[in-house]
């Protein structure tokens, strides 16, 4: 009866145990609310619209124009940059291109997604979209790993003719992460956050006098993988070994001495 019970207390634990970090994975966070959201975006990495995760901007410009957005992603997230470019009614084949560049203003690979479209005669719109690499906490200095800070997003036409340029067209820009979990934890972490320079807040001020960091940051702030759940798995793999020891144990010190008479 030993080892069943023991098997059901490691069942048990790993159960309670697992239940907080799925929960913590699986629950969406609330995204700020468009209500507030930017309806332009800036010219450059130094004028960047600041935009919060799940928060939809919307901006009008010119075709050959660069708009730049900025958002946070922290530690053990996995962002995605989705956009839409609204066309006019009559214009000839454009191509368009997402690029996403971190703190350091190093463009960052897509992981995923149509980061290049080209959009018909006929197209109303053309949808881009950018999933990048899990950020990690820290990183070797030589490596062009995503770090936790500030990312840039840039979102221009690359093939147009000249007969194009300049036609007006409306931009959405959205910026999401998956939290990935301790399955991205490393034994690390950057000091500060990489958010640099001076951005263009959302309600459109700008900043005078000295230079100031990002105002816009995760909900609950900069992790930088102070916790995750790998040391949730990591307590369960220490109790199951301890419970397969016991049974172990059980099973091969054989029956016990007989009573003496």
């Amino acid at each position: 009866m030993r080892i069943p019970r023991a098997v059901s207390a490691a069942l048990l634990t790993l159960g309670l145990a697992a239940a907080p970090a799925a929960t913590a994975s699986a629950a969406p966070s609330p995204g700020p609310s468009d209500d507030a959201a930017p309806t332009r975006a800036g010219t450059s990495f130094r004028t960047a619209t600041e935009i919060g995760q799940g928060q939809r901007a919307t901006a009008n410009g010119s075709a050959g124009d660069y708009l730049y957005w900025s958002f946070p992603a922290d530690a053990g997230r996995r962002p995605a940059v989705r956009a839409t470019v609204k066309l006019p009614d009559t214009h000839a084949a454009q191509t368009w291109q997402l690029d996403v560049y971190d703190g350091l203003r190093r463009r960052q690979a897509c992981q995923y997604g149509a980061q290049t479209r080209t959009a018909a005669p006929e197209a109303s719109s053309v949808e881009l979209a950018c999933v990048l690499r899990t950020v990690r906490a820290w990183s070797e200095p030589w490596a062009n790993d995503p770090l936790p800070g500030t990312y840039y997003v840039r979102l221009t036409v690359v093939d147009l003719p000249a007969s194009d340029l300049g036609l007006p067209v409306d931009a959405e820009v959205r910026a999401d992460s998956e939290n990935i979990g301790g399955a991205a934890a490393v034994d690390g972490s950057l000091a500060e956050p990489l958010v640099p320079g001076v951005a263009t807040r959302s309600d459109g001020a700008e900043s005078e006098g000295s230079a100031v960091l990002s105002a816009v940051e995760p909900e609950d702030g900069w992790a930088s993988g102070l916790w995750s759940d790998r040391w949730v798995w990591t307590a369960v793999g220490g109790v199951l070994a301890a419970l397969a020891g016991v049974a172990g144990y059980a099973l091969t010190r054989g029956p016990g001495r007989p009573p003496r008479a």
